[in-house]
């Protein structure tokens, strides 16, 4: 579609894919037209191929403790999680420390590390003393939007550090006149921290990973066979 797509136009087409049992996940990405509205567009996706994970549904299935599991998870979320395991961090008993709360990654990433027992707390723009509340943690998940805010002085010697944050910043030596950089100062916090993920190439792969992990999972649910777990049995 360009631009001049109707919300109506758009919806249907929405419908169409949620009625073909050859589609499997259905991903509207965002940002829409200003003249679109966002959350009927994304509501009125089947929660059966929702394959974002961000359907209320799907939601709700995460935080609630017990009961169905969601049939698909918050892809960047889902690589923090995943990032973690196959790195052999231990979660369970660590202070994590979560920067931002956004829909999409701070508060999906707090319930995933909330599950996997550790003690979470969430921070955001009206936090007082900000480098105070990160240097307790164990782990850090910088996804609050701010290019290289996380200073070396805010980390805790030998933490983990996730850097959700994807900004960007001058650089006239690049052709394109710019660079792009974390929410974290990855030169100066490298140093410090005992496990660091850069940007580019830490959690953008990761969540490219988790969106295909989704499209297998709906699949399999289509089928009637099982869901392909994010957290490894302990």
């Amino acid at each position: 579609f360009d631009e001049i797509v109707t919300q109506e136009q758009l919806l249907a087409t929405v419908e169409e894919l949620n009625a073909d049992p050859r589609i499997h996940g259905i991903l509207v990405q965002l940002p829409l037209p200003r003249h679109i509205d966002e959350a009927a567009v994304l509501e009125s996706i089947a929660v059966a191929k929702d394959v974002d994970g961000f359907s209320a549904e799907n939601i709700g299935r995460m935080c609630l403790r017990g009961g169905e599991p969601p049939l698909a998870l918050p892809c960047t979320p889902a690589g923090c999680v995943e990032l973690l395991q196959r790195s052999e961090i231990q979660v369970a008993g660590k202070e994590v420390v979560v920067l931002g709360r956004s829909n999409i990654v701070g508060m999906p990433v707090a319930h995933l590390l909330q599950s996997m027992d550790a003690t979470v707390t969430v921070c955001h723009s009206r936090t007082a003393d900000l480098p105070a509340q990160v240097r307790r943690a164990d782990i850090v998940v910088a996804a609050i939007g701010r290019a290289e805010l996380v200073k070396a002085d805010w980390i805790k010697p030998g933490a983990v550090v996730i850097d959700v944050g994807v900004n960007s910043k001058p650089a006239p030596e690049d052709k394109r006149g710019y660079k792009l950089c974390g929410d974290v100062d990855f030169d100066q916090v490298s140093l410090v921290a005992g496990a660091i993920t850069p940007v580019p190439g830490g959690v953008g792969p990761m969540t490219i990973a988790m969106l295909l992990k989704n499209t297998l999972n709906l699949t399999r649910h289509s089928l009637g066979l099982p869901r392909i777990p994010l957290r490894r049995q302990q």
